[in-house]
C-alpha cells in the first residue's frame, strides 16, 4: 500500500514559500510512490493538534490554483514558532508526534522553514533513526535572511533583496527633489546576518550612488564613527542614504537597538528601533533634516514584487525533496549549489540537517569593506542573478489575486 505524505511551513513568511509548498505538492501527486499529501495547520504544533487538511484533494478539485499558490506571498499552511524539546527533555512527545503520523500512514514529513524549522526537522530525524521508525524526514529551507548554511542561498531571500533594492531605489528619487542637506535612515532586517541590508547596494545604477553607506551586524558598529562618515558624505552629496541592519552591535556585542529587548520563545532578541535611535543622535548632532524608515513585515511578503528565478528555484527545491526521499533518503534538507554566475548556473543536492541546525551563514567579511560602512563588488556579483525575472500576477478591482487562505482565520471573530 502506498504511503501518505504530510508537509507543513514555519517561520516567518516570505514571497516564495508557498512556491515551495507548490514544488512538494506537485511532487508527490506525480510520485508513484506515495498516495495523498496532507498539510498540517500552524506548523509543527498542527501536527500536535491533528489540525490537517487534504491537499490533494485541493489541487485534483481546483488545478489551476497550484499556479496561484506559487504567487501567493506569506504561507498557505500558517506558521508556529514552536521550540521542540530534544528527546532527552521531553521524549513523550515524540511519541505523541511519531503515533498521530503512523495512523495517518506517513511515509514522508516535508518541512518548510529556516534555521530553527531544520532545527524540528533533524531532531524529529534523529529520534525516528534512534527508535526505528521508516517515516523520512526533508527539509526545505527559506529565509529572507539567507542565514543558512551548506546553501548557496536561501529562497525567499531572492524576492526581499529585490524588494529592498526597489525601495532604496525609489527612496533615492524622494530625496533628490528637496534642495537641502538631509540624511535617510533605511532600518533593513536582519539580526545577525547582513545579507538583507547588502542587498540594498543592488539599487546603484549609473545616475544613483546611494544608499552611500551600508552597515551590517558582521561588522562591530560605532556611533562616533557613523556620525563622522555622515559629516565625510556631506561634504559630497546633500542627499545621505544610509541602509542599516536591525542587528547592528557596539565592540561589546550589545545590539544598538536592544539593551532592554525581550526574547522570543527561540532566546533571539526582539529588535526594532535602530533607525529612530540613529535618527534622533544624527539630529541632535548636526541639527539637519533627518529620518529614518522602518521596512519591517513588508519586506517579507512583496509579492507584486516577487523574484522570478527565486520562485523558480522555490518550487524546484520543494519537488526534488519528494525525488530524493523516493530513493529513501531522510535527514536531508534540499541545497542549492552554484556552479557558475555569468552564465548563473547551479545543482540542487541533499545537505545533512544536522550540519545545518542551529548554524549560520554570515556575509564574509572580506566582502565588506576595511571601514565597515560598505559592501564590495562581490556582494553585487553573489546577488544579481537572484532577484531577476518577474512574476505574471493576476489582478483584480486593481488589486493582486491570491490564494484565499479561510483556514487560517477559523479562531477570528468578527464584531
Amino acid at each position: 500500500m502506498k504511503k501518505n505524505c504530510l508537509v507543513a511551513q514555519s517561520g516567518g513568511p516570505t514571497a516564495a514559500i508557498n512556491a515551495s509548498l507548490a514544488g512538494v505538492i506537485n511532487g508527490v501527486i506525480a510520485s508513484e510512490k506515495y498516495d495523498r499529501i496532507y498539510g498540517a495547520i500552524h506548523g509543527i504544533s498542527g501536527v500536535f493538534e491533528k489540525n490537517f487538511m487534504d491537499l490533494t484533494d485541493l489541487i485534483n478539485e481546483h488545478g489551476q490554483q497550484i499556479d496561484l499558490l506559487s504567487t501567493t506571498p506569506a504561507m498557505f499552511l500558517g506558521s508556529c514558532r514552536f521550540k521542540m524539546p530534544t528527546i532527552e527533555e521531553d521524549k513523550e512527545v515524540y511519541e505523541i508526534l511519531f503515533k498521530t503520523l503512523e495512523e495517518m500512514n506517513i511515509g514522508a514529513f516535508f518541512y518548510i522553514g529556516g534555521n530553527d524549522s531544520m532545527d524540528t526537522v533533524d531532531k524529529l530525524s534523529r529520534y525516528a533513526a534512534e527508535f526505528k521508525s521508516d517515516i523520512l524526514f526533508a527539509g526545505v529551507p527559506k529565509t529572507i535572511d539567507n542565514d543558512l548554511i551548506n546553501t548557496d542561498h536561501t529562497p525567499g531571500f531572492g524576492s526581499a533583496a529585490k524588494y529592498i533594492a526597489t525601495t532604496m531605489l525609489e527612496i533615492a528619487h524622494d530625496t533628490y527633489i528637496y534642495d537641502l542637506s538631509c540624511v535617510t535612515i533605511v532600518e533593513i532586517m536582519g539580526r545577525n546576518a547582513g545579507w538583507l541590508t547588502a542587498a540594498a547596494a543592488l539599487a546603484r545604477n549609473t545616475y544613483n550612488p546611494t544608499p552611500q553607506l551600508i552597515y551590517l551586524p558582521e561588522v562591530p558598529f560605532s556611533k562616533e564613527q557613523f556620525l563622522e562618515d555622515i559629516k565625510q558624505q556631506l561634504k559630497i552629496s546633500k542627499n545621505i542614504v544610509v541602509a542599516v541592519s536591525e542587528g547592528i552591535r557596539d565592540k561589546d556585542g550589545v545590539y544598538i537597538s536592544a539593551q532592554n529587548a525581550t526574547l522570543d520563545k527561540f532566546g533571539h532578541p526582539q529588535l526594532s528601533g535602530v533607525g529612530k535611535t540613529l535618527e534622533n543622535y544624527v539630529k541632535n548632532e548636526l541639527g539637519i533634516k533627518v529620518r529614518s524608515i522602518e521596512l519591517n513585515i513588508i519586506q517579507r511578503c512583496g509579492g507584486h514584487l516577487a523574484s522570478r528565478t527565486d520562485l523558480d528555484e522555490a518550487v524546484k527545491l520543494g519537488e526534488f525533496a519528494v525525488r530524493f526521499t523516493e530513493e529513501g533518503n531522510t535527514g536531508f534538507m534540499t541545497a542549492l549549489k552554484r556552479k557558475s554566475t555569468i552564465p548563473y548556473m547551479y545543482d540542487i543536492e541533499m545537505a545533512p540537517l544536522a550540519e545545518i541546525a542551529n548554524q549560520e551563514k554570515k556575509v564574509p567579511r572580506e566582502w565588506i569593506n576595511e571601514a565597515g560602512n560598505n559592501v564590495k563588488q562581490e556582494v553585487i556579483d553573489y546577488m544579481r542573478p537572484l532577484i531577476q525575472g518577474e512574476v505574471s500576477i493576476s489582478y483584480r478591482d486593481g488589486l493582486p489575486v491570491y490564494i484565499p487562505v479561510p483556514h487560517l482565520n477559523t479562531g477570528a471573530k468578527v464584531e
